[in-house]
């Protein structure tokens, strides 16, 4: 990571800028796969799984079979854990059920907002490196309490046709009603535009790759509603020299950085000795961790800037806005009073943000 010392505010743009992730090509080839997956349906799922993915489809929708074999291969302190995450992300979530608004705003005259369940949802669920079953519980679970009609779930399947065991027990244990082992842009044109095995959806959340996102925009256009074009994660972490713990630091930017190549770890922090301090406990650490690979291409796109006063450090992180903020300083709570832009705050040395990826209750 390159250190920057009292950049002046002219440079900020630069130093915010993230990884380029659009690609021409991937668009061209995405609106193929959207045309053929609209007109040829199954047929088309199964051509494409052959052409990209190289394998037999073999058959598109999971059996309740696969789903209670799976279960057993799962290990106990897994289940423990995810029904654990389930109890947090179901309390905090059920607490942000609106009971809606129903006032007379002059005599006679009654307005009414009135929260409707979206009746048919499309959950996304990525495979690749790094399964992610967690995604499974922070998309389910807010669905079955809005109380949506319809929650299926598509994912892609390794090599032998089998999808990891722990995204079919998540999605079980959530009550996900339907699971499809497909992925990638075809997925996506699956669930926007109905085939006969899998259902048309109203709306379609979940991240991905450059693949699924470009593909969620573009239907987004005119054929199915979305949550976010989803980019490639990142964190930023204030830190000062009386309040932070370096290696503490250091682990929360390894764990965003172990995502993925394109992921973004910032730091901000009073002074170039404790930001040395910290860098020298990221080479420690980082030798431990089995994704090394995409952590040194990660952190080759990652910077650490030095500001010598709290306003100045608020002030860049409210220019960068960044998707995860750890705020590990002496006054934690202070300095979360001078952000405004953040797409969640992770507050005090001992708040990780692996905490609200995984089991805090908040939704990742």
């Amino acid at each position: 990571m390159e250190i920057f010392i009292n950049p002046e505010q002219s440079r900020w743009d630069e130093l915010s800028s993230r990884p380029a992730s659009s690609n021409p090509a991937v668009r061209e080839a995405v609106v193929k796969i959207l045309e053929r997956v609209k007109a040829g349906g199954d047929d088309a799922l199964r051509e494409l799984s052959l052409e990209i993915d190289r394998r037999p489809l073999g058959e598109i929708e999971v059996s309740r079979e696969e789903i209670l074999s799976a279960e057993e291969k799962v290990k106990p302190e897994v289940k423990e854990a995810i029904g654990r995450a389930l109890e947090n992300i179901r309390a905090f979530h059920s607490a942000q059920k609106s009971a809606g608004v129903d006032i007379e705003t002059a005599p006679g005259v009654r307005c009414i907002q009135k929260p409707v369940p979206i009746e048919r949802v499309g959950l996304y669920i990525p495979g690749g490196t790094a399964p992610l079953f967690s995604t499974v519980l922070m998309l389910a679970i807010p669905a079955k309490i809005a109380g949506c009609g319809l929650v299926e779930l598509c994912t892609p399947c390794g090599k032998d046709g089998a999808i990891c065991p722990e995204v079919l027990y998540a999605a079980s244990v959530c009550g996900v009603d339907r699971v499809f082992r497909i992925g990638g842009a075809q997925a996506i044109a699956a669930m926007a535009y109905g085939t006969r095995s899998v259902c048309r959806v109203d709306k379609i959340f979940g991240p991905g790759n450059q693949w699924v996102t470009t593909a969620k925009q573009l239907l987004s256009a005119g054929t199915v509603a979305i949550d976010m074009p989803a980019g490639p994660s990142e964190v930023m972490v204030l830190a000062d020299s009386k309040g932070a713990d370096p290696a503490f630091v250091a682990s929360d930017l390894l764990s965003q950085a172990e995502h993925g190549a394109d992921s973004q770890a910032m730091l901000v922090c009073d002074r170039a000795d404790f930001a040395d301090k910290v860098l020298k406990q990221l080479e420690i650490q980082k030798a431990s961790l089995p994704r090394e690979e995409y952590i040194e291409k990660s952190l080759s796109k990652s910077r650490c800037v030095v500001f010598s006063s709290e306003e100045q450090m608020a002030a860049f992180a409210n220019h960068y806005a960044p998707e995860h903020l750890i705020v590990s300083t002496s006054d934690p709570w202070g300095m979360t009073e001078r952000i405004t832009t953040a797409g969640s705050v992770f507050v005090g040395n001992y708040t990780p943000e692996s905490a609200g990826d995984y089991a805090s209750g908040t939704n990742h």
